[in-house]
């Protein structure tokens, strides 16, 4: 399907990806959704291609890889267009069982997805998390902005890095949250944006539940209950509560080249995660409900 066919080419300015996206319509009027990367993303965009193909064959509702090439421009992919409302956008107007229901759903459906196994040669967990947990630690104390209490963060860090030893690894959306999801006109859950995905421990996936929880307190527990059905092991919590403490001190480095509203958005989560955990001293964070 040459990508020069289409009939209108729509540009969407939603997200944070460097891909161009565009809404693309075919002359029989059927709608594309379009992402144009640099020629340099080449093999790392194939691989995506690759990966959401295997994803798409355990029938997992999302935006469905259809095409791949290099064009002009770069290079493209064609994927499915997804005619529905973004997620996060109506999750708060539903009521409090359909949003608990509907993060049963993403738990379920991100399960399924972490059945992909990372390749053999994937380097052990353990040191590569922790070189992770260095560099964000340095990013950290190198920042001219600190959190307020933002040593909790590093205490729990250290105090249960030996929680990643030996950690299984299998294939990760990777940006998996209520901002990556549509709700279709049948009132289906959509997963969309796999274009961060990677290999990791599948407990680490959850880092992004935060903006879940933010949102809706009752969607995030829905997630992990539907995801470990109902029976949540104490050493997940211990875990997430590592990966959400090292995402949190990235999140203000990240912040400052984007300015004041984005820093201001990150000192609030921060300060939000830590009203959750009592100061990282419960591992269990106070939004959660168990079934």
């Amino acid at each position: 399907m040459p990508i020069y066919d289409f009939k209108t080419r729509i540009l969407i300015e939603k997200g944070w990806s460097d891909d161009k996206k565009y809404c693309v319509t075919t002359p029989y009027g059927k709608k594309y959704l379009l992402r144009i990367s640099t020629i340099e993303k080449q093999d790392r965009k194939r691989v995506e291609f690759e990966m959401m193909q295997c994803v798409e064959a355990l029938g997992v509702p999302m935006c469905k890889p259809i095409e791949f090439g290099i064009c002009d421009e770069g290079v493209y992919f064609l994927q499915s267009w997804i005619e529905g409302k973004d997620f996060e956008e109506i999750l708060t107007t539903l009521t409090d069982t359909e949003q608990y229901s509907y993060g049963i759903e993403a738990g379920q459906i991100l399960k399924h997805i972490h059945t992909i196994p990372a390749p053999n040669t994937q380097e052990e967990w353990e040191a590569r998390f922790n070189r992770k947990i260095e560099r964000k630690i340095q990013m950290y104390k190198d920042c001219p902005i600190k959190y307020e209490n933002g040593q909790f963060f590093i205490d729990y860090i250290n105090a249960n890095r030996y929680l990643l030893k030996s950690r299984p690894q299998c294939y990760q959306h990777g940006d998996y949250h209520v901002g990556n999801m549509m709700i279709d006109y049948d009132g289906k859950l959509q997963i969309i944006d796999f274009d961060r995905d990677d290999f990791g421990d599948p407990w680490e996936e959850f880092n992004r539940i935060v903006w879940c929880a933010q949102k809706s307190p009752l969607f995030a527990s829905g997630m992990v209950n539907g995801y470990f059905d109902e029976n949540v092991p104490m050493d997940f919590w211990r875990l997430l509560a590592l990966y959400i403490s090292s995402n949190t001190l990235s999140s203000i480095p990240w912040a400052i080249p984007f300015g004041q509203s984005e820093i201001d958005t990150m000192k609030n989560q921060a300060k939000e995660v830590l009203e959750w955990y009592n100061n990282m001293q419960n591992p269990v964070p106070s939004w959660y409900k168990d079934a």
